[in-house]
C-alpha cells in the first residue's frame, strides 16, 4: 500500500504504516525479531541496514515508522518507557547552564527527573502555569533552551496553547517538546501545532492494554530527527522488539478505543457534576473549563481522563479510591480496563511538599472501555 499519496485516513495509517506483510511468509503482522546481531555480506555489508539491535531492529522499526505517520512527524523512535525517551530529549537538547521551562502541576516522575537529576547536571528549571501566556514569556530567560509541555495537564487537566507556546519558544530561540500521552495522536497531532517534538509514554493509550512498558519521541524535522536517534543509540534505553510488537497490535485500535474512552468520559463527568459527594470536577470536554475555548481548538475529543475533588478531604478521597470495584486502585492510565487513583500519595507524591503539590482531595480517573452503565453504578456505590 502507498503510504504517500494521498495520505490515508489516521485508522488506516495506525493499521499499516511501517507494516507491509513479511516478503518471506507473507505474514499481515510484522514478525518480532528476538535478534541481538545481524549477518552482514562482508565488512560493513549491511542486509537492509541492520547490524545490531540497540541500533536498529525491524520491529522496531515497524513502530518508529508507524509512530512518525500517525504524529505527522519526520522521524519517530521507540524507547524503554517514557521517561527513557523523555532523558534522551533533554540530553539531547540541553547542556549544564541551560533552562527549561515546565508545568506547574507537571506529572510527579518528570518533575523528579528535572529536580534530583537534571538540576544536579546544572540544568535549571521553572514551572509555570502554562495556560498563561503572559507568565510564560514572563518566565524566558536568555538561557533557556525548551518549554516542556503536557496538555491536558496530569491530573489537573489543564490546557495550554500549543501554537502559541511554539511560536513563544521559537522566539526565544529555544524549542517546544509537548507530552501527548493523555491524547494520543488520535486526539492531538502537536507537530501540526508547530511543536518541535513529541513525547508519549506508549504504555498508556498507544498500547491500550496495561501490559507494556515504552516511551516514544516523534521528531518534526529529520534534522532533529537525527540528532535523538544518536542520543537513542548512544544511551541505548530503547524498547525490546516484544515490546515493539505490543505496541503496534494496540495502536490498530487506537482509534477505536479512544471514542469509546471519550464517551464514556463524558457520561462519568455528568454524574460527578451531579452527585453531592464531588465539590469540583475536572474535565477539558466541559464548558465552565477555564481553557475549554483551547481545547476544543486543538484537540478532536476530550479523552478519557478525569479528575474530581471530594467533600470530607483526604480521608473521603481515599475511602472513594479504596471502595470501587471495576476502577482499579492502580497506576497508569489509557489501558482499556478503569483505573482510579489518589494523586497526592501515588503518581505525584514526587511533588509533596513543594509548589507543586496537588490537592489531598483529589482523585483521578482513567476511565475505560467498559459498559458505561456498569462504571457509573461503581462509582455511586463508592461515592455513597
Amino acid at each position: 500500500m502507498d503510504m504517500k499519496s494521498p495520505t490515508p485516513g489516521f485508522a488506516t495509517r495506525a493499521i499499516h504504516a511501517g507494516q507491509e506483510s513479511d516478503p518471506l511468509t507473507g505474514a499481515v503482522v510484522p514478525p518480532i525479531y528476538a535478534v541481538s546481531t545481524y549477518e552482514q555480506d562482508g565488512v560493513g555489508g549491511l542486509r537492509a541496514g541492520y547490524d545490531y539491535s540497540r541500533s536498529t531492529n525491524p520491529t522496531r522499526t515497524a513502530l518508529e515508522t508507524c509512530l512518525a505517520s500517525l504524529e505527522g512527524g519526520a522521524r519517530g523512535l521507540a524507547f524503554a518507557s517514557g521517561q527513557a525517551a523523555t532523558d534522551v530529549l533533554l540530553r539531547t537538547i540541553c547542556a549544564p547552564g541551560d533552562h527549561v521551562l515546565i508545568p506547574s502541576d507537571v506529572y510527579g516522575g518528570t518533575y523528579r527527573l528535572f529536580s534530583t537529576v537534571y538540576a544536579r547536571w546544572g540544568v535549571e528549571y521553572t514551572p509555570v502555569p502554562l495556560e498563561d501566556l503572559d507568565a510564560v514569556r514572563a518566565a524566558v530567560r536568555p538561557t533557556t533552551k525548551l518549554i516542556w509541555c503536557e496538555t491536558p495537564t496530569n491530573p489537573l487537566l489543564r490546557i495550554a496553547d500549543i501554537a502559541a507556546l511554539a511560536q513563544i519558544a521559537h522566539d526565544a530561540g529555544a524549542r517546544l517538546a509537548v507530552d501527548n500521552t493523555f491524547c494520543s495522536p488520535a486526539l492531538q497531532t502537536p507537530l501540526a501545532l508547530g511543536a518541535d517534538v513529541v513525547m508519549h509514554s506508549t504504555t498508556k493509550y498507544l498500547g491500550g492494554h496495561s501490559d507494556v512498558i515504552g516511551g516514544a519521541l516523534v521528531a518534526r524535522d529529520a534534522e532533529q530527527g537525527d540528532e535523538l536517534y544518536f542520543h537513542q543509540n548512544s544511551l541505548g534505553g530503547v524498547a525490546g522488539p516484544f515490546d515493539a510488537w505490543l505496541v503496534l497490535r494496540g495502536i490498530k485500535t487506537l482509534e477505536l478505543r479512544l471514542e469509546r474512552h471519550c464517551a464514556n468520559a463524558a457520561a462519568i463527568v455528568e454524574l460527578l457534576q451531579r452527585h453531592p459527594q464531588v465539590t469540583q470536577v475536572y474535565y477539558p470536554g466541559l464548558p465552565d473549563h477555564p481553557q475549554h475555548v483551547v481545547a476544543a481548538k486543538q484537540m478532536r475529543g476530550f479523552g478519557g481522563m478525569v479528575s474530581f475533588r471530594v467533600a470530607g478531604g483526604a480521608a473521603a478521597a481515599l475511602a472513594v479510591c479504596e471502595g470501587t470495584q471495576l476502577f482499579k486502585l492502580a497506576y497508569s492510565l489509557g489501558g482499556v480496563e478503569s483505573l482510579i487513583e489518589y494523586p497526592a500519595k501515588m503518581t505525584h507524591a514526587a511533588v509533596s511538599g513543594s509548589s507543586l503539590e496537588v490537592p489531598d482531595d483529589l482523585v483521578r480517573l482513567s476511565v475505560g472501555v467498559e459498559n458505561i452503565e456498569d462504571l457509573m453504578a461503581d462509582l455511586r456505590q463508592s461515592l455513597g
